[in-house]
């Protein structure tokens, strides 16, 4: 792709222009906008986790505050807000009051370079639906679930206490293992799209419908691979080793109480639903979609695209939720270490050698099934030496 294209797929036309008053005003007002949208979904996303798992396993899940129990979560969230506040004896007073924030600070920062709809046109200024849109999007996107982190490891170890911090390692550890394979997947799509912008890729999807997807046109596999691994980065079920409450009490923060707990549980909640709409924006086209061609339904259609494809998302992390059992934790690193990363790896150098060399991508495909293979072989050697090759179903050590 050219540099006029990189620069056309990335330029909002609401600068077209220069920036004046009226041009601050509505990106002020789309900041709110988005951000008081990302509360209420918050919201609506906890009620919806208990009332999916509930059905799974045969419960009623909330039904006394509000239709349907649609008011549970914010009786919780008034409930918090009214508990005492404790800081331990221990703690970082400075740090311990300070890491929520930095949770949840990311989760936000990343959902803005998400396009969630189309263009829309207001008193004659016409911009994207979308916080913003630089040219490096995805690099931005992957410093924001970097940092994530610091507001998990530094609540552990601020905290003064030992299950804590070890939450916090683990949470560290965790990370390391999945961004690699997560930044290798997106580096698999950037290739393909010839664009760091976040609207430049979704732009790249839309000449077909569901056929010009990045799902297909990578193969599928770096899509699995992201998947798991943005399950992994959110410490999500069954990759929740973080907080693992049969081990470590409650993780990271065992040690906090009032509106700071539920500040965590809101940044976990809401990184979900960033993911979420990350994945469908690299994968899926994001609001890309067949629209009908009437004026009012012309910028309201590719936001219900949006929406629909992200619930899929949200209702898949409360499916494994509610069907899987927490891995342990040699189970979890030799997942990254071992199998991920060097699928994404392997299946990156496919598609790049397919974009260059065209059928030399077979010649590479196959010598890294040979690598692969003796990977593996190597892999379950080393298992049946140390004894944790499964047997029957049951690992003997």
């Amino acid at each position: 792709m050219s540099g006029l294209s990189l620069l056309a797929t990335s330029f909002d036309p609401l600068y077209a222009h220069g920036v004046h008053l009226a041009e601050v005003i509505i990106v002020v007002v789309k900041v709110v906008v988005v951000f008081a949208a990302l509360m209420v979904a918050v919201m609506m996303m906890i009620w919806f986790e208990r009332k999916v798992i509930s059905d799974m396993q045969a419960r009623i899940g909330p039904n006394r505050a509000g239709p349907f129990g649609l008011l549970q979560s914010l009786a919780d969230g008034v409930k918090l807000f009214f508990k005492e506040d404790l800081v331990p004896d221990q703690a970082d007073r400075v740090v311990f009051k300070l890491a929520p924030y930095l949770s949840i600070l990311p989760a936000f920062l990343a959902f803005a370079i998400v396009p969630i709809g189309g263009y829309v046109t207001v008193a004659g200024h016409r911009f994207e639906l979308q916080v913003a849109d630089p040219p490096i999007g995805i690099l931005f996107l992957l410093a924001m679930s970097a940092i994530s982190v610091y507001g998990v490891m530094l609540a552990g170890w601020s905290s003064g206490s030992k299950y804590p911090l070890l939450g916090s390692v683990r949470a560290s550890a965790q990370m390391i293992s999945y961004e690699a394979a997560l930044g290798m997947t997106v580096t698999t799509v950037v290739l393909l799209s010839g664009t760091l912008s976040t609207r430049g890729i979704v732009a790249d999807q839309a000449s077909t419908f569901f056929a010009s997807w990045n799902l297909i046109r990578a193969g599928i596999v770096p899509f699995l691979v992201f998947f798991v691994a943005v399950t992994a980065e959110t410490n999500r079920p069954p990759f929740d080793l973080v907080e693992a409450d049969s081990e470590l009490v409650g993780g990271f923060n065992t040690e906090y109480s009032s509106l700071r707990f539920a500040l965590f549980y809101l940044a976990e909640f809401m990184n979900t639903i960033t993911m979420s709409a990350v994945v469908v924006t690299l994968f899926l086209g994001g609001p890309d979609g067949p629209t009908a061609h009437v004026m009012i339904l012309d910028w309201l259609i590719p936001i219900l695209w949006f929406l629909g494809k992200t619930l899929i998302f949200l209702f898949a992390a409360v499916w494994l939720r509610g069907a899987l059992p927490r891995l342990r934790y040699d189970q979890l690193m030799d997942l990254g270490w071992k199998v991920l990363i060097p699928v994404s790896l392997a299946w990156m150098l496919i598609v790049a050698s397919a974009l260059v060399w065209h059928w030399w991508c077979l010649v590479v495909a196959a010598a890294l099934a040979v690598v692969g293979g003796l990977l593996w072989r190597a892999i379950r050697v080393g298992r049946l030496r140390t004894g944790d090759e499964p047997v029957g179903g049951v690992v003997v050590r």
